[in-house]
């Protein structure tokens, strides 16, 4: 396992040896957390925390993926994930191209996958994706010859924020296992939570889902998962709080009464706080709603990690950038 905290002052980029990548990592793509095993997944974790002490915290250019090039098409708004994709290849030395379906050929007519074509025939080493449909990044990785990266298909997964959580939990308790983790909110169209919920699973940890009848189904429990409909109920119990967004825009109707209802049934408060474990850690994987998912005492309060969650993001894209593109060249 790589030690991070062997790299102790920044160094020039030319004395920094790049983690070996395993033989026994054979993936191209990396389209979800559910068919990682849990070694796989704990490799990306150890190769962000090498890679982010490497850069000085994410400061320092390395030259890794020197002359390679990634590009960033997404057909749904972004800010964090985008961003830290960009921000994570020009870290390794990449270049970066962005596309936005608005003002494209996509407007012209032009079908996604001859769009997918014309981008990588430009010489484009790995594509991220986000887009409305569940397996959209699947589909593409059957027809182009380079890495494909989902960064959010519809309500399906999204591999590097269930990643990025892992790790933020993992800085600050060591270990997966055995702890008490709840998702908490719209479980129904959160991709977030599929892939946190596979990836905690492999690595030991317990999972709660837990928010209205309407938008947490009993079929979940499938899964191995607890299903819960009160907050107050399982709070004593959890180490972790992962707050999700309430998903209005996926939604055809209204899945509770009032906004009002559900903030007094399942938002993080400081008096839930106060009936919580002393080192509950506070998650959300943004855009937060300040007032609905939690209150802004919570969501800036001693307890929240959700800033070291967006600068983790860039730590493991970068380590998922080097285990998919490393070997080639």
């Amino acid at each position: 396992m790589f030690n991070p905290s062997a790299i102790t002052v920044p160094v020039p980029h030319s004395l920094i040896d790049a983690p070996p990548i395993p033989d026994t990592w054979k993936h191209q793509h990396l389209l979800g957390l559910q068919h990682l095993t849990a070694s796989e997944i704990t490799l990306i974790l150890d190769f962000a925390e090498h890679l982010h002490a490497a850069t000085g915290n994410g400061r320092i250019k390395l030259d890794l993926l020197k002359g390679r090039t990634l590009a960033n098409l997404f057909f749904e708004n972004s800010t964090r994930t985008r961003n830290s994709f960009s921000l994570a290849a020009k870290r390794l030395g990449a270049d970066t191209v962005e596309f936005s379906s608005s003002g494209s050929s996509v407007a012209k007519g032009e079908t996604f996958i001859d769009t997918a074509k014309t981008i990588e025939a430009m010489l484009v080493d790995v594509v991220v994706v986000r887009h409305s449909s569940p397996g959209t990044p699947h589909m593409l990785a059957k027809h182009l010859a380079c890495s494909v990266i989902n960064a959010g298909d519809g309500p399906h997964e999204h591999p590097t924020q269930g990643l990025l959580d892992i790790l933020t939990i993992r800085q600050h308790r060591g270990s997966l296992a055995g702890l008490t983790v709840a998702m908490v909110g719209d479980i129904a169209h959160s991709r977030t939570a599929r892939s946190n919920i596979w990836g905690l699973l492999k690595l030991g940890a317990k999972v709660i889902v837990c928010g209205p009848a309407t938008l947490v189904s009993k079929n979940w429990e499938k899964l191995g998962v607890e299903v819960s409909y009160s907050l107050d109920k399982i709070l004593p119990r959890c180490d972790v709080l992962n707050l999700l967004r309430i998903q209005f825009e996926r939604q055809a109707i209204r899945p509770f009464p009032s906004v009002h209802e559900y903030t007094l049934l399942y938002a993080m408060t400081q008096e839930r706080i106060r009936r919580s474990k002393p080192d509950i850690l506070i998650m959300a994987p943004g855009p937060i709603n300040r007032g609905v998912e939690l209150t802004p005492e919570v969501a800036d309060g001693p307890h929240s990690v959700i800033l070291e969650q967006v600068t983790n993001g860039i730590a493991i894209r970068m380590a998922t950038l080097w285990l998919l593109l490393g070997r080639r060249g």
